[in-house]
């Protein structure tokens, strides 16, 4: 062997810097699935505890959800700023700031538990918020500080820590490693480096490693061995791309529009009194729930499950009222995640769809209108089919869904021409980076 390879094999082997690095990135990966399966009991027991609350009475959340709503709101905005909202939107803002003091406002250890213990409080308000968005800035924020104990460059920091760290949490948060990858690929770096590449792919595999060993290897909303056979069953792949990408689209624009401020007293009382604000959307919650018997609040997780699995009929106005329910939690600015509860609507659609359609497979109706929806809202084809193929194990369905998927993309575009987390992602970039060098021609 050429003396030039015997060192390169030396230096790649047996370099401490490189074996520094290693060793963060398998302990950060480790400790992002740690924390993941961690917070999943949590959100599992805050969620079984309001549902006790729910059998003493179906009317005390009239009650207990604006309390609850006004008291994270208040912790959020005066101990834990930096934690409201999904967090994939502060971990993407992360990424294009230089300085780790900027940086810090978004990612920091003290956010990561303020993010934590206030989406668990959230829930036990009956919040319908999911914790895989926060399990991102929660991933990140860890690997974040993990590079600044081993002081890595900023390059590798950016590219390597904080990506690996969002597509970990994302693959401990579902046990989906592939969706992880893509997901960081196709949502937070839109873009795809070489040097990235094995960073994403050690930070993932630890921490799916860990959450798996904690945990056990289990599919996400349970199996469905649904198909959909190459006929006239195709007609609800165009049906739930295109609803779930209407219907999901007008969501983020609602979501964009209340970012930038709402029109009206409604928006007047957000900006003047936030936490009356907050503590006003708990109490619609509640009316909503009311109206549900119950089935909108949390994270939806039991209710797809059930629709997907086909143990379960919900009615017909679930997604609806699903949908209704995510919009006042996520309006009020609570931390929480919209994932699982868009996942949620979508099965809820799907159910809809399935009825009208009776020449189709039920549960692969479900599975397309999940898809169909979740791709509306995050306008990220790629991570919406692969995320729900692994999440129901419906990997005979890769072309449905793939298919669905760019359709409701296309929909979703005509209604919101700009994705959810990179606009509200750009609303972070400006609030850390703060007046002095905010350059727009308004200033």
């Amino acid at each position: 062997m050429p003396l030039r390879t015997l060192r390169k094999h030396h230096s790649f082997w047996l370099s401490p810097r490189r074996w520094k690095r290693r060793l963060v990135f398998w302990g950060g990966g480790a400790a992002v699935g740690a924390a993941a399966v961690v917070f999943a009991l949590g959100s599992d027991r805050a969620h079984g505890l309001f549902h006790r609350l729910l059998l003493i009475s179906p009317f005390l959340p009239l009650i207990v959800t604006p309390l609850g709503f006004a008291l994270v709101a208040y912790a959020t905005r005066r101990i834990f700023p930096g934690s409201q909202g999904s967090g994939i939107p502060q971990t993407m803002a992360a990424l294009q700031l230089q300085a780790p003091g900027q940086r810090g406002k978004v990612l920091s250890l003290r956010i990561a538990f303020g993010k934590i213990g206030l989406t668990l409080v959230a829930l036990l308000s009956g919040a319908s918020v999911g914790r895989e968005g926060p399990t991102v800035q929660i991933g990140a924020s860890l690997m974040h500080a993990f590079g600044g104990w081993a002081r890595f460059p900023r390059h590798e920091l950016e590219r390597g820590l904080i990506l690996a760290g969002g597509a970990a949490g994302v693959a401990a948060a579902f046990n989906t490693p592939l969706a992880g990858i893509v997901f960081a690929i196709e949502e937070m770096s839109r873009s795809f480096e070489q040097r990235t590449s094995g960073t994403l792919l050690t930070g993932v595999v630890a921490a799916g490693v860990v959450s798996v060993a904690l945990t056990g290897n289990y599919t996400y909303f349970g199996h469905t061995g649904a198909t959909l056979p190459l006929d006239k069953a195709w007609l609800a792949v165009a049906m739930c791309g295109m609803a779930g990408g209407l219907l999901g689209g007008l969501f983020s624009r609602a979501l964009i529009r209340a970012s930038r401020g709402m029109p009206g007293r409604a928006g007047a009382l957000m900006k003047e009194y936030p936490v009356a604000f907050a503590a006003g959307c708990g109490f619609v919650l509640a009316l909503i729930g009311l109206l549900s018997g119950g089935l909108v609040y949390g994270t939806g997780y039991d209710e797809a499950r059930g629709i997907v699995e086909g143990s379960a009929r919900l009615p017909w106005d679930f997604g609806l009222l699903k949908l209704l329910a995510t919009l006042a939690s996520y309006l009020s600015g609570i931390p929480g995640g919209i994932f699982a509860p868009s996942l949620a609507v979508g099965a809820g659609f799907g159910q809809n769809i399935a009825a009208v359609m009776p020449y189709a497979p039920a549960g692969a109706v479900v599975v397309l209108g999940m898809v169909g929806y979740f791709a509306g809202v995050v306008q990220a084809p790629l991570t919406a089919f692969v995320i729900v193929m692994e999440m129901t194990d419906s990997h005979e369905m890769v072309l449905p869904l793939m298919t669905t998927a760019f359709i409701a993309h296309v929909s979703s575009r005509l209604v919101c021409d700009r994705p959810l987390y990179k606009t509200l992602a750009e609303n972070f970039l400006a609030a850390a980076r703060g007046p002095a060098q905010d350059t727009s021609p308004s200033k």
